[in-house]
């Protein structure tokens, strides 16, 4: 059997991706995003991308650099806040943005990779998130109809894994990465913490390896604060908060 593991994220995502691809990517505002993956899928210069994920990154971080790079034609997303490319590109005209309520995209992403072509929820009924959507009654509730979303290549990031592709994510770095995992038609990996099989509580996987293809350990990983809201201590005895 063939190793899925590999290098580094250039020899990783090598081969697998192509002008016009669907790329999903793990990861909440930048919690728990494949950095390395994310700037390899910079440097391949792939063009025309339709990028799903919680959001595009933050302004000089995580997918931002793909999107600064003018490789990205339309984005699924829940969160665009915090990235003023976005917000020029889509004012302008030149991206498109399909919004979509947080758990809704959530559970598409989950649908996907379940195999289920579609499902009904009351989210965005009578809404803008509605239009051009089929609509259902059931038990005197209205439902929008929304589609599983799978993708060409799906981007991931874990904190431990090993070399059969099992995965574990820390905490809230969980957020999108385990729906994201299953729904790609190839799936990479990249992890903190290389170990060898057996090494995992096979009760603390949370993605199992049959559904990733490829994985390397990462490096220099940055623990980014998207926004740091600090006050002074006189501020914060003054509004009779203990220090």
């Amino acid at each position: 059997m063939k190793s899925k593991i590999y290098s580094d994220a250039k020899s990783a995502i090598e081969g697998c991706t192509f002008d016009g691809m669907t790329v999903m990517a793990g990861g909440f505002g930048l919690c728990g995003i494949p950095e390395n993956l994310i700037t390899a899928l910079r440097d391949s210069n792939a063009k025309n991308l339709t990028v799903i994920g919680n959001n595009v990154g933050a302004d000089d971080h995580g997918m931002w650099a793909v999107l600064a790079n003018k490789q990205i034609r339309k984005v699924l997303a829940s969160y665009v806040g915090e990235n003023k490319i976005l917000a020029e590109l889509y004012l302008s005209g030149g991206i498109e943005i399909e919004f979509n309520p947080q758990g809704t995209l959530a559970e598409r992403i989950r649908a996907g990779g379940a195999g289920i072509p579609a499902f009904y929820t009351r989210t965005g009924y009578g809404t803008a998130v509605a239009e051009g959507k089929e609509t259902r009654q059931f038990n005197g509730e209205w439902y929008v109809m929304e589609t599983g979303l799978t993708s060409d290549l799906s981007l991931v990031k874990a904190w431990k894994g090993d070399s059969e592709g099992n995965l574990v994510y820390r905490k809230t770095a969980r957020n999108f990465n385990p729906m994201i995992a299953t729904a790609g038609k190839l799936t990479i990996a990249e992890v903190e913490i290389m170990v060898e099989p057996g090494e995992l509580d096979p009760d603390e996987i949370h993605t199992p390896g049959i559904f990733v293809d490829r994985i390397f350990k990462g490096s220099n990983y940055r623990k980014h604060i998207e926004r740091l809201t600090t006050r002074t201590r006189g501020a914060s005895a003054a509004a009779g908060v203990e220090i």
